[in-house]
């Protein structure tokens, strides 16, 4: 892949926005083992070379096991998540295909049974931020160093 444009380079403003954004997402209270899980999986879902190698390096950094992260793909029949972890997946996996899946009532069900109110906005605010961070670097082909 040939990258397209630097997109920090290209508009600084935007990128001072979206910084600020994830800068915010990155001080909510949730587990950082958890983000890291969404951060991954939504990346690998719209298929973000650059953000899937970096959060699985976050996440082992964090302490995430190869195993677990390697079952990311397929947590659904893994026995490796919990059920909180899974609820969060779930919630990913339908914000992140919002066109397809329009947030399923039974995804939300799963989510709110795991997380509190707060927990939940602060979730969605998390994977809203991973996706458009997967939506720059896609979008203009920023690919990991080697």
């Amino acid at each position: 892949m040939t990258p397209r444009l630097d997109y920090y380079a290209a508009s600084p403003d935007a990128l001072k926005a979206m910084l600020a954004l994830d800068a915010a997402a990155s001080k909510l209270p949730l587990e950082k083992s958890l983000l890291e899980l969404v951060k991954l999986r939504a990346s690998q879902l719209n298929g973000c070379a650059f953000c899937v190698d970096l959060h699985s390096g976050d996440a082992r950094k964090r302490g995430e096991t190869d195993r677990r992260l390697h079952a990311l793909a397929v947590w659904r029949e893994s026995p490796f998540f919990t059920p909180r972890e899974r609820a969060a997946l779930a919630w990913t996996e339908a914000l992140t295909r919002l066109a397809d899946t329009h947030a399923p009532d039974a995804d939300y069900a799963q989510l709110a049974a795991h997380f509190s109110e707060r927990e939940q906005v602060d979730l969605t605010l998390a994977i809203n931020t991973i996706n458009c961070w997967n939506r720059l670097a896609v979008g203009f082909r920023k690919v990991p160093s080697e």
